[in-house]
C-alpha cells in the first residue's frame, strides 16, 4: 500500500515537473543552479581551502539543488495536480 502511494506521489512530482512554471520560480531556479555552481567551485578547487571553506560549499550545493528541484516542481495553477493533470492531456502523453 504505502509503495504504491509513493509511486503515484513520484508521478505526480513529475508531471508537474512538465507544466509551465510562474516567472517568479523561473527566476528561482536559476538562482538555485547559479548558488549550486558557485557550491561545486569551491568543493572542486585545485587549491587547499580551510575545512569552513569546504563545509560552506557544501551547503551551498544542497541548498541549490533543493531551490532547483523545488522551484521546477511549483506549477502555475492553484488546483491540485491530480485534478489538472488525470488524463496527461497538457502532457501530451
Amino acid at each position: 500500500m504505502k509503495k504504491k502511494k509513493f509511486k503515484d506521489k513520484l508521478q505526480s512530482y513529475f508531471k508537474r515537473c512538465g507544466v509551465d512554471t510562474p516567472p517568479f520560480f523561473k527566476k528561482l531556479r536559476i538562482v538555485g543552479v547559479a548558488v549550486a555552481a558557485v557550491g561545486a567551485t569551491l568543493l572542486a578547487a585545485p587549491v587547499a581551502l580551510p575545512a569552513a571553506i569546504i563545509a560552506v560549499g557544501g551547503y551551498l550545493v544542497v541548498g541549490g539543488a533543493v531551490a532547483t528541484a523545488m522551484s521546477q516542481a511549483v506549477i502555475a495553477e492553484s488546483n491540485d495536480c491530480d485534478d489538472d493533470l488525470n488524463g496527461g492531456t497538457a502532457l501530451g502523453i
